[in-house]
């Protein structure tokens, strides 16, 4: 059985229609706070040929943290280094240690306290955002990650990408989506919030299949969605998906209405970490009008305005 939630009027957070990361953080903390992205010198299991090879096919040679702190540095430089830049924009912010780049649960437990501790007795810090994937999570991590969670404010971010298990082999996945539904669960028997990563425009999925995604993350038991838009970059293996017709780019109108129907169908109290991601300028191969990231958010609010349309209007519990 599924229940419509459908309301008449807008649900507003700020003077957003959707539940935004920002918005959050300021209730929850009372200021500004913002994520300083780490590269603690992680591999990933598909990369390094323990599960297999190669790694995700859209992944870059830095693990997706393209704008992290750069790994030849210690954490605490990174993190002084990466903070101060963002300073600069928000002087008077708090901060989450946000642990980025590549598998940072790929590790034993001890050298994962040892990580994690360093940052976390950084002035400012509030909590710690922890990049994984699903299938890296054993016992003794996940009882870690539970004793940080009573101490600080965690979030575990853990990349679905697609519910399409064709989809994910397609990419090099390499873990299945029960694979990921299993792993929310052990994380969520400990209270541990979880976002999760999808990404809109993977090598032949339809508009359907992508909201299909869109349906299934709204009905897991997670706290928060960042939704990407596929970048295609340059030495990447998906390269050669694109050169073979398996991959288009999607063009931004179509974006911006795929983020409005997306929005529609998730839950109001799901927090919206991002509605679209960032790639440097000089690996970028498509699509190119993701450079003009403020213009994009806009045309986002614009036509969720023009709709008349908010977070949840059209959310379906099952």
């Amino acid at each position: 059985m599924s229940n419509l939630l459908q309301t008449s009027s807008p649900l507003l957070w700020g003077d957003k229609r959707f539940h935004t990361w920002n918005y959050e953080m300021r209730e929850h903390m009372d200021t500004k706070v913002f994520k300083v992205m780490l590269d603690a010198g992680f591999t990933c299991p598909n990369r390094d040929g323990s599960i297999a090879k190669g790694g995700c096919t859209f992944c870059s040679a830095r693990g997706s943290g393209d704008f992290a702190g750069s790994r030849r540095d210690d954490l605490v430089t990174q993190f002084n280094n990466v903070r101060d830049r963002q300073h600069l924009k928000w002087p008077y912010a708090k901060y989450i240690g946000y642990f980025q780049a590549y598998t940072n649960t790929y590790a034993p437990v001890e050298e994962l306290r040892e990580y994690y501790e360093v940052i976390l007795q950084q002035p400012g810090v509030v909590g710690l955002s922890i990049a994984t994937r699903p299938d890296c999570l054993p016992d003794d991590v996940v009882e870690y990650l539970a004793e940080l969670n009573q101490r600080t404010y965690l979030w575990i971010e853990m990349g679905l990408q697609t519910i399409h298990d064709s989809t994910s082999e397609l990419i090099n996945r390499a873990h299945d989506t029960q694979c990921y539904i299993d792993a929310v669960q052990k994380l969520r028997r400990h209270g541990i919030r979880v976002c999760t990563h999808i990404i809109h425009g993977l090598p032949q999925e339809t508009h359907e299949m992508m909201l299909d995604t869109v349906s299934a993350v709204a009905n897991m038991d997670v706290q928060g969605i960042k939704i990407h838009l596929l970048h295609l970059m340059r030495k990447t293996p998906m390269v050669k998906q694109y050169e073979a017709g398996l991959l288009r780019f999607l063009e931004q109108d179509e974006y911006v209405k795929l983020i409005a129907d997306s929005l529609e169908l998730l839950p109001p109290e799901m927090i919206v970490h991002r509605l679209t991601g960032d790639a440097p300028r000089d690996l970028l191969i498509g699509p190119l009008w993701s450079l003009k990231k403020w213009e994009v958010l806009n045309a986002i609010d614009d036509e969720l305005l023009a709709r008349d349309t908010w977070q949840g209007k059209y959310w379906r519990k099952s």
